[in-house]
Order: C-alpha cells, then structure tokens, then sequence
C-alpha cells in the first residue's frame, strides 16, 4: 500500500485509528475456546466488527510466537483473510525486528512477501545496514522505534547525545538512509509533549501512535502536537478495544469503542 492510498482511506473513514491485535488465550471469551483456531476465531470477529471504522490492523507478533506452529497459523490465516477481505486495510507487522543485514533481508521476507504486510516495526539500535534491507521494498513500509511509550524509554532514549537526545539522533540520522521515504515512526502517545519536536525533524512522516487509552495517552494531545495536513497519523488501540467484553457480546462492545475512537478522530479531522 502507498502512503497515498493510505491517506485516502484516512479521509474516507474519517478515521487514523489502527487496532491492535494482542490476541491472549488467557483473555478472550472462554467459549471461543471450544473451536478449532480460537485465536483467529477471536481476530476475525474483530475484524468483521470493527474494520469499518480503523484504517489498520497491528499483529503483536510475540502473542502468536508464544503458542509456536500453532499461533503461526493463527497469523497467518488472519493476514489472509484481511487481505482476502479488507485489502484497503493496512497491516503492520508489529515484530521490532533489528540484525546484521542478511538476517534482516530474511525478516523483510518473511513478513513483506510470505505473509503479505505492509509494514514492519524495527528497532534502530544496530543501524543502517540494519534497516536499509527493509527499506528496499517497493510499496512496503519500516517503522523504526523512536520514542516508545514504555517507562523504560527513559532509560535510553531521551539521554543527550552530543547537543540532543538520542531518539532526535535516531530521526535526523534515519533521514539519511536510502529510500528513508518509506521510513514511518513510532511515538508513544504517553510523549505526547515531544511530538512537536519530533514534528520539526520529521514533519510529513508518518507516525504509529501507541499508548492511547490503557495506557493512558490523549488522544487530544496526540493530535495537537503531532496531526499533519496529511493526517500523518496511526494511532494504535489494543487492549481498549480487544478486550472490552468477556462475553457473547465481545465483538459488539469491541466496534463501539472503535465507534467511539472513530467519532473523536473525526472531530480532529474537521479542524485541518
């Protein structure tokens, strides 16, 4: 998918909500137990309720690891029926991948072309050789870790490096990179207050917005700082909405907080 396309279902949807498909078996309705593929059962249910008011779908890709071949499948059954399904919808591989340049073309194999996403989230630490490989696919998109919404980020990330703090390092040195047009971020909505800086570095790029809701981020704030005229944003549900009912009723309860997120992103959108 092109960042055009993308744009264009932003506008159509009146919507830049991305949900998050952090699917547990520990968390999801206990009937759904009883079927044959539970975690896709639980996937397409989300999807079926919810597409119609997100623009993409994040797999956390250590939730389908942790139950080996099987939660492969899992994955791979639910990236087929959105492409099948919802092609308009992008999908982000949210696997924070990051090695030496062979292994990362391998990583951009397996998530590009064996299971159809359109982007990936990359750690930046090991460096260029360590993203350009992903960066080499046409249409395709790299997320690189900038500013995470984890409390940990302050271990790293904002430490001064020379003039500035090291995720501001991460953003001018990934412009350098070849073919960085395809180059996305991610900024916790929990640092809200650095988007305006991280704008003025990057200022048409596009920007995975993590941490709204359960963790406490505003979406308000998200938009206020970091909302471009392209929109310029993704900003990511999980939990808020995966698991808002135990119940029969688990995807219905699920498509009104996406309704809900929806109607607030439409707002935003009417003041550009």
């Amino acid at each position: 998918m092109t960042t055009q396309e993308l744009v264009g279902q932003i506008f159509k949807k009146k919507s830049f909500l991305c949900v998050g498909l952090d699917t547990d078996l520990a968390k999801i309705p206990k009937h759904l137990l009883e079927d044959e593929d539970p975690i896709f059962s639980f996937n397409k249910a989300i999807i079926d309720a919810t597409h119609q008011f997100c623009v993409a779908y994040k797999p956390n890709i250590a939730f389908y690891e942790a139950y080996g071949l099987q939660g492969w499948k899992s994955l791979e059954r639910t990236m087929e029926y959105l492409n099948e399904k919802h092609p308009e919808v992008f999908t982000v591989a949210d696997a924070k991948r990051g090695d030496i340049g062979n292994t990362s073309t391998r990583y951009a194999k397996a998530f590009f072309e064996t299971l159809n996403f359109d982007s990936i989230t990359i750690a930046p630490y090991m460096g260029r050789d360590s993203v350009e490989p992903f960066l080499e696919f046409e249409d395709k998109h790299t997320i690189l870790l900038a500013l995470t919404s984890n409390q940990g980020a302050f271990d790293f990330q904002t430490k001064n490096v020379g003039n500035h703090e090291l995720y501001k390092e991460v953003l001018e040195t990934s412009k350098t990179y070849k073919n960085h047009e395809n180059l996305m971020y991610v900024v916790g909505a929990t640092k809200a207050s650095h988007l305006e800086e991280v704008r003025q570095i990057v200022p048409d790029s596009f920007l995975l917005v993590p941490g709204v809701g359960a963790q406490g981020g505003n979406l308000q704030e998200v938009c206020k700082y970091g909302i471009t005229k392209n929109v310029g944003l993704l900003v990511n549900s999980s939990r808020g909405i995966l698991y808002a009912s135990q119940g029969g009723d688990f995807a219905e309860v699920a498509a009104n907080k996406a309704r809900n997120i929806q109607q607030e992103m439409e707002i935003e959108l009417g003041k550009l």
